[in-house]
């Protein structure tokens, strides 16, 4: 299984403080808040419309699709820029490490990259700077996946545009999506990763994307509701 229990919050607590702490401000930088306030000449807080939900979708119905693009592609990056700042972070950890173990300093870097994205996704979710209101974290959380394992975000992108394709509808896509981050990810480092020295990393992996799943599911519950009664809004060409 490795030398887990050199990878302690004892003997790194630093570098688990500051990657928590980067990520977090980073994610707190909502996109749809600043580009809705500056395309609308701060008229308009996107979190007052729509769903509510300062987020992709409800910028695209609200205000448009050039700002809808440019706050999907912003949310990508700041996650993108904090889970590369938790892999530089963590691979001291790992040169540390590795000195003195087998464990593979790839695994314990990801793991820096994990904690990174939570983090970062919180802050889209809850952002220091606007009063803790954010979005609900979907599309950090793909880049999250793009930028550790490029084999989960191709299977999670797939269930998205299958469902989306067929229903139209982009929260049901996000929710299957995030339900499956989990399980997916467990598939990818147990059956093609797994060499019987990593399990610890099968473990961690696999518990850090059910988090991940579990709290972008918990977001999306007044979308949940919407869809049990048939009320969800379908995305039309025109929109």
């Amino acid at each position: 299984m490795g030398s887990l229990p050199f990878f302690s919050f004892n003997n790194y607590w630093l570098c688990y403080l500051i990657t928590a702490v980067i990520a977090y401000l980073l994610g707190s930088i909502n996109p749809a808040v600043i580009i809705t306030k500056i395309c609308t000449k701060g008229k308009l807080d996107i979190r007052t419309v729509g769903s509510g939900n300062a987020g992709f979708t409800n910028v695209l119905r609200a205000v448009g699709k050039v700002p809808a693009i440019i706050t999907l592609v912003c949310d990508a990056l700041k996650c993108v820029a904090a889970v590369l700042i938790g892999g530089l972070i963590f691979t001291y950890v790992a040169n540390d490490v590795s000195a003195v173990c087998s464990d593979n300093p790839g695994e314990i870097i990801n793991i820096g990259k994990y904690i990174a994205g939570i983090f970062c996704i919180l802050g889209h979710s809850f952002p220091l700077y606007f009063h803790f209101r954010g979005g609900k974290g979907v599309v950090s959380a793909a880049a999250l996946m793009l930028t550790e394992d490029w084999r989960v975000f191709l299977m999670i992108l797939g269930t998205f545009l299958i469902l989306f394709f067929i229903s139209k509808i982009i929260s049901l896509g996000s929710i299957v999506s995030a339900i499956m981050y989990g399980p997916y990810t467990f598939i990818i480092t147990f059956f093609f990763d797994f060499n019987g020295m990593n399990l610890w990393y099968v473990i961690m992996s696999t518990a850090s994307a059910l988090i991940i799943g579990i709290f972008v599911t918990v977001k999306h519950k007044d979308n949940i509701r919407r869809l049990l009664r048939g009320e969800e809004k379908k995305i039309k060409a025109k929109d």
